[in-house]
């Protein structure tokens, strides 16, 4: 988990250093579609993704009235994600009456019935009691603004405790999926522009079994990796156009460098020079080495004494 989570710190400070993903509307909106899209398709929606695309645009769909109605609602929620208090059960319950509006009855209030998940006629996993409900989301609540744990995973143990507890009759996969967001969105920004729904449903079923087995163990470790990975997955793929941005405006000498580095050793300014085969220090740090840095293509291993006779260089992976 320390190493998935270090690697996640790592590709957020990527994007923060680069152009504010607010300047980025087109991006931010193909990724919004995919999230919509992805998280609903695990509830078996039917509609395609430029299906999705149109209804946000405001144009005319043929599809199930259900289907289409699901969408309308998701994008409600999803336009107002920065207004979203994660920490606070009432907008639980709020935006769940928005996202269930007119699909349930009891759209934005916990279930009174049991309720289970199947797969055909077998039993995979019965939810806790109704009467449970409330006080068990309440403990859910408390752990959340009380417990200080690193962000990332507070979010996948309040995602996988939401699925456990299922507190409404229906909805609670997106729902789960969406304050997951909301909570890491409240920490780094960046999260609600990430399609991490998308990376779950290219692996649903694996999503499914590790939700079962966390159920048999009584404990949410396979889950946090799970997610963590995900997390990871959805950034690195996001990050690839902005490498390939970078490495795109360097120098000739600059990528010869990039090409000559292994993304797991570290490397002297000296071992460098040898390398590319060239005596001058300044040219050397002027054309080779200084853009590399520049762009985070190329990091210090000692970053605050940037003139350390013991610096070394390494190679960003993705």
């Amino acid at each position: 988990m320390l190493d998935q989570i270090a690697a996640i710190m790592k590709l957020v400070g990527l994007f923060t250093a680069k152009e504010p993903w607010s300047n980025r509307p087109k991006l931010r909106r193909t990724n919004k579609i995919q999230s919509i899209y992805s998280s609903l398709a695990i509830e078996n929606n039917q509609l395609s993704v430029n299906q999705v695309r149109d209804i946000i645009e405001g144009k005319s769909v043929i599809g199930p009235s259900k289907d289409i109605l699901e969408v309308k609602n998701a994008i409600k929620v999803y336009d107002d994600i920065f207004n979203i208090d994660p920490y606070d059960e009432k907008d639980l319950m709020k935006y769940h009456g928005i996202m269930m509006e007119s699909l349930i009855p009891d759209a934005g209030r916990y279930r009174t019935g049991q309720e289970g998940v199947f797969d055909g006629d077998r039993v995979v996993f019965i939810a806790p009691p109704a009467d449970r409900v409330p006080l068990l989301m309440a403990e859910l609540y408390e752990y959340l603004n009380q417990y200080e744990e690193n962000f990332l995973i507070r979010s996948c143990v309040f995602h996988y405790e939401f699925e456990f507890i299922h507190p409404f009759s229906d909805g609670n996969g997106r729902m789960g999926r969406l304050f997951q967001t909301c909570l890491l969105a409240s920490e780094e920004k960046l999260f609600a522009f990430m399609p991490i729904e998308s990376i779950i449903k290219e692996r649903q079923q694996e999503y499914y079994d590790v939700i079962a087995q966390c159920n048999q163990e009584g404990k949410s470790d396979r889950f946090i990796e799970f997610m963590l990975d995900a997390i990871v997955e959805t950034l690195r793929k996001a990050a690839l156009p902005a490498i390939e941005e970078a490495t795109g405006l360097l120098s000739t000498q600059a990528k010869r460098l990039l090409d000559l580095m292994k993304g797991n050793l570290s490397y002297t300014r000296k071992e460098l020079m040898d390398r590319c085969k060239i005596k001058s220090r300044v040219s050397f740090v002027k054309y080779y080495l200084h853009p590399l840095l520049e762009n985070q293509l190329v990091e210090m291993t000692i970053p605050d004494t940037p003139n350390s006779r013991n610096q070394r260089y390494v190679k960003k992976s993705i």
